[in-house]
């Protein structure tokens, strides 16, 4: 039998696996991996706050909030979700900082000077009625009634609302401008109080005029002039993730249906 010629092909050669470089462990460190099973290792720290029995006052102010979220909110009361802005809030507060009544403390140390001095036969400079912020839902009232205040702030989230929901349109009849700002307590540490629902400027000093003006003016744009805006919008009607999807779903549906029908 002839030879054709033909070598035969050599053996590949062997593929090597993937060389693995070893970690020197050190045999006096046992491994001794957890086990989470039950009645064994202590368990790891979890964010189980859903499944917490929070406090009553808790769970009503969030009821509360996702109930303002979910059914229709009229305009008088979706107005007090239309805050102020950050910028011009911050210099209304700078400016009525300035203005902030004494406090006890400083009322009595005041009068003991004076009964002091009266004490002594000393007599008692006068000095002029400070110009301070005005407080008291009642007092604000008649202010704005006799035009006497020339800028009113009122709290966002008054509990019960029904004590402030009449203020902005008292406002507006008698032409005081006026402006709703986050936080009651905010405004209450203003006047030394734990919560104030609104507070009023009757007036200021000469160097202030300008400042006030600019907010008055500031105010007036966000509040007062967009009114008729504000009073055709209603809020609420924002509905949670799953009955997002039970609509899309009814929806998805019912254009099957008719497409089905074409």
């Amino acid at each position: 039998m002839k030879s054709t010629g033909k070598k035969v092909a050599p053996a590949p050669y062997p593929i090597k696996g993937k060389q693995t470089t070893k970690t020197a462990v050190n045999p006096l460190i046992e491994k001794t991996p957890k086990n989470f099973g039950i009645g064994q290792d202590v368990q790891p720290k979890r964010d189980v706050s859903r499944f917490v029995k929070w406090p009553h006052y808790v769970k009503l102010q969030r009821q509360k909030k996702i109930i303002y979220q979910r059914l229709k909110v009229p305009p008088a009361l979706n107005q007090f979700t239309h805050v102020l802005d950050k910028n011009t809030a911050t210099q209304l507060f700078k400016l009525m900082h300035k203005y902030r009544p004494e406090s006890k403390t400083e009322k009595r140390d005041r009068l003991r000077a004076a009964a002091a001095a009266k004490a002594e036969k000393k007599e008692v400079a006068k000095t002029d009625k400070p110009v301070v912020i005005k407080y008291g839902i009642n007092h604000i009232t008649a202010l704005i009634e006799a035009k006497k205040a020339q800028l009113v702030v009122i709290a966002d989230d008054v509990d019960p609302i029904e004590l402030v929901l009449w203020l902005p349109a008292l406002c507006r009849k008698m032409g005081v401008p006026y402006c709703i700002v986050k936080g009651k307590a905010r405004l209450g540490t203003l006047v030394h109080q734990k919560t104030a629902t609104a507070l009023a400027l009757t007036e200021v000093s000469a160097a202030d005029k300008a400042e006030l003006a600019t907010l008055v003016s500031a105010v007036n744009a966000n509040f007062t002039g967009k009114w008729e805006e504000v009073r055709r919008h209603w809020g609420g009607g924002v509905m949670g993730p799953k009955s997002n999807a039970k609509m899309a779903k009814r929806a998805a549906l019912a254009a099957k249906e008719i497409a089905a029908r074409q």
